[in-house]
């Protein structure tokens, strides 16, 4: 049954047939509440990566250092199993200060798009014998905005008494943040805290390059110590391109599939980024909450920077939570502007338009249902 929060849109040609089905659901009508232990709890590898581990990584022949990857950090999460850096499986709360830990106490993972870097991300948080509730793995936009959500002093409280922490995309395109997260595992490197982290490497149509170590241990500096780089060669992302997005249905076709479809939701594209800007991107995770499709009218290009990121953000948690995209207007390679695209955050811009893409593919069947 629908949820009676649901507020149709205006319907236009819609046919009376199709006006008979359970009104869709509204991510519009949605202004969640998400309390502080559910940021922290939901803070796993996504569903899509639920069941991954190193057995079900397969390591490309060609590529040793694959192999060597699973090694590294099977033996990286073995040895987190045995105490907390203050000396003991909990927290010692009357420490005066916790016991350094000797040599590395992270590891980062360096490599071009497709080389399988959250999978093995993923099967490290799996693999570490700690209870779920000491482990913690969000992309680095998740990191800040827990930050935001919680404050700086209390994030780092929360995230002390972890066993590890993954960041998966660590980004460096907004210096700010990239001082801000630095700061953080400082401070969490202080108290224990073993760290690993993957980069946001997912190059414009034309390729980039890959995100590089030299990079990442540059803009930490202080921190450059506790990583140990471990490079994964495969092939390079830029030989292969990004897919080009499907051409977009008909309003009154995404509109009849909303309708006769359970637990989807229809909104208008401009109504809809005009509402995240009223809802905590920490939030949109919950904005998504029993949403098994997202049908859209009326995409066109997005007007500014600000929104652009926050439409990121939402691309990402669908992609996490691998919700169908069906939608009428432009197609979403054409969201952001040739100076978005050419300028510092291109980079979220191209996983935005590959996720959305991807998204957009798997809605076909809402179609032909």
């Amino acid at each position: 049954m629908r949820s009676s929060l649901a507020r149709p849109l205006q319907l236009g040609t819609v046919s009376t047939s199709a006006m008979t089905e359970a009104a869709p659901l509204s991510l519009c009508a949605r202004e969640p509440h998400v309390p502080a232990d559910r940021l922290v709890a939901e803070m796993v590898p996504p569903p899509r990566f639920d069941s991954v581990r190193f057995d079900t990584y397969v390591p490309d022949p060609n590529q040793p250092s694959q192999r060597e990857a699973v090694t590294v950090l099977s033996s990286f999460a073995a040895g987190l199993g045995g105490v907390h850096a203050s000396g003991s499986g909990k927290r010692r709360w009357f420490a005066k200060k916790p016991v350094a830990p000797t040599g590395p106490r992270g590891v980062y993972l360096d490599g071009g798009y497709g080389v399988g870097k959250t999978h093995l991300l993923a099967s490290l948080w799996h693999a570490t014998p700690a209870e779920p509730s000491l482990k913690a793995f969000g992309t680095f936009v998740e990191l800040t905005n827990l930050v935001g959500a919680l404050g700086f002093q209390q994030t780092v409280r929360t995230l002390s008494g972890h066993r590890l922490l993954c960041i998966d995309e660590f980004e460096l395109d907004d210096p700010g943040d990239t001082v801000l997260v630095s700061t953080l595992l400082g401070k969490l490197v202080e108290a224990g805290v073993a760290l690993a982290a993957t980069s946001n490497t997912l190059p414009g149509k034309l390729g980039e390059g890959r995100f590089a170590a030299a990079d990442f241990l540059r803009e930490i500096q202080g921190l450059s110590a506790q990583f140990r780089p471990l490079r994964i060669d495969g092939e390079d992302y830029r030989h292969r391109g990004l897919p080009d997005a499907p051409p977009p249905y008909s309003e009154e076709t995404v509109t009849k599939a909303a309708y006769a479809t359970d637990g989807a939701a229809l909104d208008d594209f401009p109504a809809l980024l005009d509402h995240l800007a009223k809802v905590h991107p920490s939030r949109y995770g919950a904005l998504t909450d029993g949403i098994r499709a997202v049908c859209l009218t009326g995409v066109q290009p997005v007007p500014d920077q600000s929104t652009a990121l926050r439409l990121v953000v939402l691309a990402d948690r669908l992609y996490d939570r691998e919700v169908p995209v069906l939608a009428s207007g432009m197609p979403f390679d054409r969201l952001f502007s040739e100076e978005m695209l050419n300028g510092g955050y291109r980079k979220k811009y191209f996983r935005a338009i590959s996720r959305l893409t991807a998204l957009a593919r798997d809605a076909k069947g809402l179609v032909e249902q």
